[in-house]
């Protein structure tokens, strides 16, 4: 049988998966991202792991690998400055990769190999127009029109994350003021949690929500917050692209309802009127970071014909 690996390298963890052109995850392993102080030591990481699994499946032939990662450009398969990784600089990642494992590779956003892996396997199936949101580490995002991924001419298009939100806010990971993501993450919310409470400097997302789900003050104004940034980012977003849906996906929207319905309500309220109560907002119903390991796989399947 042949098979692609996915590979989800995020700002905290890399999930690497085996993925046959069905769509079903035959293995996957996660590591830390911040264990390697180095690309080559995260390279050597995703070679021995495949060599490992080449020698334990001998009848899975791998047909290469795809990665999803942040500031991935499809065009130069470079990792070109990405706040949210400790390796500084541009990366050639692909090569590097390629070098490892004498195998093909295909490197891409990591929010836009989310946004393939759902538009092939997810709730995004069957939809042309589409925009994916991404809330873990930082704020990743895939825009797909008339059925086609954007990416621009240089490979950089759709970074939602660094559009300016609040001027002369917030300092974003990218060294800029006011993005986005530096108020609508999983990393942003703990922020505007310590503004709101102003101690509990430990906690994270998942502890936010479970407090603002017990009736904690502080953190249900946290997620109120957030949701109203993020709503009033999302329409300025739905001026430019006019999606069917808006599909969020991450570590943040584990927390449900808690996020969904300010972000809705703030949506509706910054939108233009023509697109008023016609464009519904939703979550992915596909596990962990399932999405882009499928996505990222799948690159490799389109590259081969499959």
């Amino acid at each position: 049988m042949n098979v692609a690996v996915g590979v989800d390298l995020g700002g905290t963890n890399t999930i690497l998966g085996v993925v046959n052109s069905q769509g079903d995850i035959l293995f996957k392993k996660t590591v830390s991202t911040n264990q390697f102080k180095q690309p080559d030591d995260w390279v050597n990481w995703v070679a021995q792991t495949i060599n490992e699994y080449r020698l334990d499946n001998a009848e899975y032939l791998i047909e290469g690998v795809g990665i999803g990662a942040p500031n991935g450009n499809i065009r130069t398969g470079h990792i070109a400055f990405a706040p949210n990784l400790i390796w500084q600089g541009e990366v050639p990642l692909a090569d590097m990769v390629k070098r490892a494992t004498k195998l093909p590779v295909v490197l891409t956003n990591d929010a836009n190999a989310a946004a393939l892996g759902e538009m092939l396997f997810g709730v995004a199936r069957g939809l042309k127009d589409f925009l994916y949101i991404t809330l873990g580490t930082g704020l990743g995002s895939g825009v797909v029109c008339n059925g086609e991924m954007v990416y621009g001419h240089d490979g950089f298009a759709g970074e939602v994350g660094h559009m300016t939100l609040i001027p002369g806010g917030r300092l974003c990971a990218c060294g800029r003021l006011g993005c986005v993501e530096a108020y609508c993450s999983a990393t942003a919310i703990r922020q505007t949690y310590l503004d709101c409470a102003g101690s509990h400097s430990s906690i994270d997302a998942k502890v936010i929500s479970e407090w603002a789900r017990a009736g904690d003050e502080a953190a249900k104004l946290a997620f109120s917050q957030t949701g109203e940034w993020l709503g009033l980012a999302l329409a300025n977003c739905v001026a430019v692209t006019s999606p069917e849906k808006i599909i969020l996906f991450g570590g943040l929207a584990q927390a449900g309802d808690l996020l969904l319905e300010p972000t809705r309500k703030s949506f509706e309220i910054n939108l233009l009127k023509i697109y008023r109560n016609k464009i519904p907002i939703i979550f992915s119903q596909l596990s962990d970071n399932d999405a882009a390991i499928l996505g990222a796989a799948t690159l490799i399947f389109i590259q081969k014909g499959n």
